[in-house]
């Protein structure tokens, strides 16, 4: 008799099993999933992560669409463009990585008319708590941690001081400001010198090869000034090809990027052609490396070993389609890292929820996170940054 139960027991769960399968097989048809991001040529790393998301489960389920390089001057355009995602019937969730100016008021005219839709940000260029008040996840790079990772980074390197280029937009950022005020805090604890340099803005009429041409010119200058022992970084993804490219001819070091890959500014520098490694990071991340070392860079230069920007595209879609599929709970960061493990395998990840600097509240729905950083070398090597304890007082920094 206990047999016969059991076996009816078994027979029941792979039934309920097998059916529950049957019919998101079938509602796998009425599920899309829509990915907006910048162009190849704004932000390469977070287009091809939405492509590699279609590419796994068709264009039928996933939608692509493209905001204008010129965001700051097309925000109609840009909202506009989020908006129309939201006219298919089928759409169950909508990323914007990175979620540029415009994205917040996109979200809070698709919640009006389409309250089902989840809403997904990554990598917010619009204040955490506003963007957060309109979507339903927001993620961003750990701007806090990262801070004071970077930092202390670029003094195992041996560096004396660090350089950071940005602009006026990006520095009326939240993120980017209490990351400035972060750094040069860090630096006081390492016995650094922080500096501040100013490059053009590329989304501005200079245009991308203005600001590229800018860099090429003063980066010299800079090495120069402040020394071979010196550690750059750019928060605009135009600047960070032309600075790799000077600091690796005239000295210099480079911890990562503001949204780091190995294929984040290094494939130009570096004069290499990376299309018939695309996609497979090991084999990126080996081949820039390589080039790096032959250039007699090593020990300077980092990296991610996958590309945060392709990595946010994909992930983001495929935790929203995990949440859509009732396996996922939207806010539960172990979840997200999950679903970024998906195509960053082996990578190790860390994060934590973003805290309001003036209030000291936590918002539930946005959350910060990092990878940990490679240096390149003969041998290159993991610097452990997601185990190391950022000391709390970085975290009310401001």
């Amino acid at each position: 008799m206990k047999k016969t139960l059991a076996l009816l027991l078994a027979l029941t769960m792979v039934f309920a099993l097998f059916a529950s399968q049957t019919a998101f097989a079938d509602d796998a048809d009425d599920i899309h999933i829509g990915i907006i991001t910048g162009s190849v040529s704004q932000s390469e790393d977070d287009r091809r992560g939405a492509e590699a998301f279609q590419a796994k489960y068709g264009e039928e389920m996933v939608k692509l669409a493209i905001y204008p390089d010129n965001f700051t001057e097309e925000l109609e355009t840009t909202i506009q463009t989020i908006v129309n995602m939201s006219d298919d019937p089928k759409m169950k969730a909508i990323i914007v990585n990175q979620a540029v100016p415009g994205t917040t008021e996109a979200f809070r005219q698709i919640k009006e008319r389409r309250p089902d839709i989840i809403c997904i940000a990554g990598e917010s260029h619009e204040d955490l708590p506003e963007i957060g008040s309109a979507a339903d996840l927001v993620v961003n790079n750990d701007f806090v941690a990262r801070g004071y990772l970077m930092i202390r980074t670029a003094h195992e390197m041996g560096c004396d001081t660090f350089v950071h280029i940005s602009f006026p937009r990006h520095m009326s950022y939240e993120t980017m400001s209490r990351r400035v005020a972060i750094m040069k805090a860090a630096c006081e604890e390492f016995g650094m010198n922080f500096v501040l340099e100013t490059a053009p803005d590329p989304t501005t009429d200079v245009g991308v090869a203005g600001a590229q041409a800018y860099i090429l010119e003063k980066a010299p200058e800079w090495i120069e000034k402040y020394g071979k022992n010196s550690a750059y970084f750019c928060t605009n993804d135009a600047h960070t090809e032309p600075l790799l490219k000077q600091l690796l001819a005239y000295g210099g070091c480079f911890v990562e990027a503001d949204l780091p890959s190995p294929t984040m500014g290094y494939p130009g520098a570096l004069g290499i052609d990376l299309t018939a490694e695309a996609g497979d990071y090991a084999k990126i991340l080996a081949k820039v490396e390589s080039a790096i070392n032959e250039k007699g860079g090593e020990g300077r230069f980092g990296t991610w070993a996958y590309s945060y920007g392709f990595t946010v595209s994909a992930g983001l879609a495929e935790h929203a389609l995990n949440v859509i599929k009732g396996e996922s709970d939207l806010l539960d960061i172990d979840d997200i890292s999950d679903a970024y493990a998906v195509f960053s395998p082996g990578a190790e990840w860390n994060g934590s929820n973003y805290v309001n600097a003036e209030t000291g509240v936590k918002l539930e729905n946005v959350f910060l996170i990092y990878q940990d950083t490679y240096i390149m070398g003969n041998p290159g090597h993991y610097m452990g940054s997601t185990e190391i304890e950022v000391p709390e007082k970085y975290f009310t920094v401001k």
